[in-house]
């Protein structure tokens, strides 16, 4: 499942390069979800599987750091790649990478595959689970666009347009998200008790840490990455950073995380797993709610080096812990689907998380016209800007005038372009206290995980009892 998975991804990054529209761009970027789905779960699932004892515990540390890693150092690549060659070869450069990988694969990693149990696949549920959270998501994302209810703007898919005019897409949308949810739970439960095959075998959710470690990966991958979606757009639009240059920023999140995954291993033997979670949880939160005091129209790189590296060492941290226990309890055979569920849990959340940070923006710009009024701009000059700052998430600021050469822009220019500025920094930090409240709340959730879970005696761990009898 892994090696389709990377095929299938690779097949879709050459796609996504040689695409020369939206349409068989976005096609192409689908079709390297699919391959993303296969890959990120069945990774999961064979370090579940065979990993043990203390190197299990590195193992998830060191998944967990390349994850949050790679989440930064992607878009220095990205950048570099897209400064002094083309963004094609952000995508060409996966092909390489999908090869060594397969190699490495096929020489070092065993199969894991569950040789007992029931035989199948669960078609319908598949197809309602798939309908349900893309409907969901769909309406999150899209409902400040075209209306919550009543449709405000034309949706269209190529020639098709939506053809009621009384009720939203957006609303149909989630309607038959929250029915498909419904009908996958009643079916699963019901294909359970006949020994079939699920999609989501929902006993799974009895197991304490299970249950409630999805619950904290959702709210905390809904603030998690959030503020990476923001961020860039605003380092580029208003400090006149170029993708590059934004990715050496972010680098200092990537190093973090890189830092946390050695560290994970030793800390979560001496503390705990889920002690350490919680560690990289509140570095998060210190790391985005520190951004969101310092931020300002003339912030440069090093000065959010510092709260970028906290905030890395919390996803490198948080990232390892969180799937170390999550599935700690879970049976070897159920691996597969229990990764699956893990990993969806947190895409669900990074979608529904990046709709509500893109909302969270979009509204923080609409105040842009106070803050130039404040200058003394005409109301009907400001409302303009701000509706095309909100319109454009911030990247209509470029086309004001005088933003290009600021050292030479009027005094009128000079006005306009403080108080966008101004503005957009009042936006991302809004956009931080939204992103970070909801890692706090994820903190929160994270005590209701037992204490000691997916702490074992192999692991360095000595129970109570246990600890109790040798003293």
């Amino acid at each position: 499942m892994f090696i389709i998975g990377v095929v299938v991804f690779v097949a879709a990054s050459v796609l996504v390069a040689a695409s020369d529209t939206s349409v068989t761009l976005i096609a192409a970027r689908a079709l390297q979800g699919v391959g993303g789905a296969m890959i990120l779960p069945a990774s999961l699932s064979v370090i579940n599987a065979v990993f043990v004892g203390k190197s299990r515990a590195v193992a998830f540390a060191v998944w967990g750091g390349t994850i949050g890693g790679m989440a930064a150092l992607g878009p220095l690549v990205g950048g570099w790649l897209t400064t002094y060659a083309s963004w094609h070869w952000a995508f060409l450069i996966n092909v390489p990478i999908g090869i060594i990988v397969i190699v490495g694969v096929l020489m070092t990693v065993p199969e894991t595959k569950e040789l007992g149990g029931p035989k199948g696949m669960d078609v319908i549920g598949t197809v309602l689970i798939t309908l349900g959270l893309a409907g969901i998501v769909f309406a999150l994302i899209e409902g400040l666009r075209y209306g919550w209810v009543k449709p405000i703007a034309t949706f269209t898919i190529g020639n098709w347009e939506w053809p009621f005019t009384s009720i939203s897409v957006v609303f149909v949308a989630a309607l038959v998200g929250i029915v498909s949810i419904g009908l996958f739970l009643a079916l699963e439960s019901r294909r359970v008790k006949e020994g079939k095959v699920v999609v989501v075998d929902l006993r799974l959710f009895r197991i304490r840490t299970f249950g409630s470690g999805n619950v904290v990966a959702t709210v905390v991958s809904l603030g998690e990455f959030g503020l990476l979606f923001a961020l860039p757009l605003f380092l580029q639009a208003t400090r006149g950073y170029d993708a590059l240059q934004t990715g050496y920023i972010l680098l200092a999140l990537a190093v973090g995380s890189f830092v946390a995954s050695g560290l994970g291993a030793p800390l979560s033997q001496r503390l705990g797993p889920v002690r350490v979670l919680q560690l990289g949880m509140a570095l998060e939160v210190i790391g985005i709610f520190g951004l969101g005091f310092v931020l300002s129209p003339s912030i440069t790189g090093w000065q959010m080096a510092p709260w970028l590296f906290l905030y890395g060492m919390g996803v490198g941290f948080a990232t390892a812990q969180l799937t170390g226990v999550v599935l700690s309890e879970v049976p070897v055979a159920e691996s597969g689907q229990a990764s699956a569920v893990q990993s969806t849990s947190r895409q669900v959340g990074a979608a529904i998380g990046t709709a509500i940070i893109g909302a969270t923006l979009i509204f923080g710009l609409g105040n842009v016209a106070s803050q130039l009024e404040d200058r003394g701009v005409p109301t009907e000059q400001a409302v303009q800007i701000s509706d095309a700052m909100a319109s454009s998430a911030g990247q209509a600021f470029q086309a004001l005038p005088g933003a290009q050469d600021p050292a030479n822009a009027t005094p009128a220019e000079q006005l306009v372009i403080e108080g966008a500025s101004a503005g957009f920094a009042d936006a991302i930090k809004l956009v931080a206290w939204v992103a970070g409240a909801f890692v706090l709340f994820g903190l929160g959730a994270s005590f209701a995980l037992p204490k000691n879970a997916a702490r074992v005696e192999s692991e360095g761990y000595t129970p109570p009892m246990e600890k109790a009898k040798k003293e």
